[in-house]
C-alpha cells in the first residue's frame, strides 16, 4: 500500500509544471548555505590567513555566494572585498558538505594575480580584524571549517568530502 501511494505521488509530481516541482522541492528539502573560500599562497609557500571579528581562530578569505553567483566569481569577489587582493584560482576546487550546520563550501587554491603585490593584503571589511601571511610549517590555530577545507584540498580522490560527525579535527 505504501509503495503504491509513493508511486502515485511520483506520477503526479511528474505531470506538474517545472515551477511547481521546484517549489515543492525547495519547501521540503533542507536548506544549505553555499560559500566559497580561498587558500592563497605566495611564491614562497606562505598562506594568507584572516582573523574575523566574530571568530577566535584564524581562517581564510571567503564568504557566502550571492544569489545566482558562480562559485569562482564569489571566491574572487570575497577575497577582494576582505583583503584587497586580485587572485588567480589554481586547479579544480574541492567541495565540502557539512550536514550539521547545513553548509556547503567550495574550496579553492589561489595565487596572487600577476603584477599584484602580496604585501597589499590588509583588512578591507569590518568583519576582518587582521590579514597575515603564515609559513605552512607555522600556522596558528585554525577555525574548524578551515581545517576541514584544508584536509579536503590535500586529500586525493573524489571532489566532495563530508566531515564525520564528532570527528576529532585539529584546531576545533
Amino acid at each position: 500500500m505504501r509503495d503504491e501511494l509513493h508511486l502515485r505521488l511520483l506520477r503526479l509530481y511528474q505531470r506538474m509544471p517545472t515551477w511547481a516541482r521546484r517549489r515543492i522541492v525547495r519547501t521540503v528539502a533542507p536548506s544549505f548555505t553555499v560559500g566559497a573560500m580561498c587558500f592563497i599562497e605566495r611564491d614562497d609557500g606562505a598562506v594568507l590567513l584572516v582573523r574575523q571579528a566574530y571568530r577566535q581562530r584564524w581562517g581564510v578569505p571567503g564568504g557566502l555566494l550571492e544569489r545566482g553567483e558562480e562559485a569562482a566569481d564569489g571566491a574572487r569577489r570575497e577575497v577582494f572585498e576582505e583583503v584587497g587582493l586580485l587572485i588567480d584560482l589554481v586547479g579544480e576546487p574541492r567541495v565540502v558538505v557539512d550536514a550539521e550546520p547545513q553548509r556547503v563550501d567550495v574550496v579553492y587554491r589561489a595565487r596572487v594575480a600577476d603584477g599584484m603585490d602580496p604585501a597589499v593584503a590588509a583588512p578591507r571589511s569590518p568583519e576582518i580584524l587582521e590579514a597575515r601571511w603564515f609559513p605552512r610549517e607555522a600556522l596558528p590555530e585554525l577555525q574548524h571549517e578551515t581545517v576541514t577545507a584544508l584536509l579536503a584540498l590535500a586529500r586525493p580522490g573524489p571532489n566532495v568530502s563530508a566531515p564525520a560527525l564528532g570527528a576529532d579535527v585539529p584546531g576545533r
